[in-house]
């Protein structure tokens, strides 16, 4: 075997039962196993981090079917490669097209895929480390089923490592021992070509290092030395993409904007899709500032449909003004404790009915059935209030929002105390 290939090259699984860490795709009865035993594949989106099996999971699928096979890449091909591949496509019987990172798609190019779809001539598999839901349009999702492939956990991280020992031609030559895996499973951070290329850096100084017949012992200290000095080797964009935005989230949670900027520059400096931080920006402005502050969540959303419409290098600006904003703002996660508590009720209460009085009646029978009697209309009371219950009686007085204690909040609770006198603890 040529060992300039690189080890996660040489051991891509062939067959979907191969494929580790997604037994929810890969399992007997999955949809997409039920799918190829039937010889006929949707066109799908596979979404997931990367280094999970989205790439050899397309071509697992072509040759399965041994279908005509095109593969592009969304950052180095336009709608002229898109057109080129589907003519060709036309003359085949069948012919499946894999487009790496087809969230970096515009929205014609996109569109250019759509005729070619829906008339079958081609089945596509795109792949993508975003949300289809922001980045994919709405009438080319439409016609795709999509699959999530999970980040690997350490089960499946060690399975790699050992399938690496057990099988690999050239590590076979060798007696390696994997004495620590700490190292190899936190740095690779659930990405399993990560994980490969940095087992293959460890081992390949370590022959360097030792005399010919000793085993080789991999331990934690070793993996963190190797990584630090080669960081940029194992690591595409010589960044831990979502190490980093973790950092960036966490920084601004914190009330740093130092920390933030810093955080933020290293993403940028890296390569980082600025459409991607702004659209955690906004998020984190729902999620960790909410109604503390709700002019963060509008100056959040104003900084994605600028970075939208302006793009880099300019967009550095906004994104850094709504970081520094974010950070330095009042925090609440009031928001997010109350739907996540409520949805959590909803699981378990999901089938109470709603009670009468607030209940629709438009129609003459719905109205002889008491729907909408006794409701009180709020701005009949004084300061547009009256009391009356709007839970179901087995779950009534359940208080779901708790204000926090900031300003804003602050004024709600005395908002919601002066009118529910005590009830939900306002």
């Amino acid at each position: 075997m040529n060992p300039s290939i690189p080890l996660a090259e040489r051991l891509r699984p062939q067959t979907l039962a191969d494929l580790v860490g997604q037994a929810h795709l890969s399992g007997e009865n999955s949809v997409l196993q039920k799918a190829i035993a039937k010889g006929k594949v949707p066109s799908m989106i596979l979404w997931g981090p990367p280094g999970v099996g989205k790439t050899t999971l397309a071509n697992i699928i072509a040759t399965t079917f041994n279908s005509a096979y095109y593969q592009l890449s969304a950052i180095s091909s336009g709608v002229k490669e898109l057109r080129e591949v589907i003519e060709e496509a036309k003359t085949k019987d069948g012919a499946i097209l894999f487009i790496d990172e087809i969230h970096r798609f515009n929205k014609g190019q996109q569109d250019a895929l759509l005729g070619a779809v829906e008339k079958g001539i081609i089945t596509l598999i795109g792949a993508t480390t975003e949300n289809p839901s922001f980045e994919v349009n709405s009438a080319l999702l439409s016609r795709c089923q999509v699959f999530i492939l999970k980040a690997l956990d350490k089960t499946g991280l060690d399975q790699l490592v050992q399938q690496a020992i057990q099988k690999d031609d050239l590590f076979k030559k060798q007696t390696i021992e994997i004495k620590e895996t700490e190292a190899l499973f936190q740095l690779s951070g659930g990405d399993g070509r990560k994980l490969l290329n940095l087992l293959e850096l460890a081992t390949e100084a370590l022959i360097g290092t030792s005399k010919s017949k000793e085993p080789l012992v991999l331990t934690n200290d070793w993996v963190m030395e190797v990584a630090q000095t080669n960081i940029a080797l194992y690591d595409k964009n010589g960044e831990m993409h979502y190490d980093i935005i973790s950092a960036f989230i966490k920084s601004m949670r914190g009330s740093d904007p130092n920390g933030a900027i810093y955080w933020l520059s290293r993403m940028i400096a890296g390569g980082e899709d600025v459409k991607f931080i702004a659209r955690r920006m906004l998020i984190f402005s729902s999620e960790d500032i909410g109604n503390a502050n709700p002019n963060a969540f509008l100056l959040a959303n104003s900084c994605f449909d600028a970075v939208n419409k302006i793009g880099y290098p300019e967009s550095r600006i906004i994104l850094s003004q709504c970081a520094i904003y974010l950070a330095s703002s009042a925090k609440s996660n009031a928001a997010i404790e109350a739907i996540d508590k409520s949805l959590s009720l909803v699981s378990k209460t999901g089938n109470l009915p709603v009670p009468l009085h607030l209940r629709n009646a438009p129609t003459k029978l719905m109205k002889d059935l008491s729907y909408g009697k006794d409701y009180k209309y709020s701005h009949m009371g004084e300061n547009n209030f009256l009391e009356q219950e709007y839970l179901p009686d087995e779950i009534k007085g359940t208080t779901l929002f708790q204000p926090q204690k900031n300003a804003r909040e602050l004024e709600l609770k005395k908002f919601l105390s002066e009118r529910w006198q005590g009830k939900y603890g306002y």
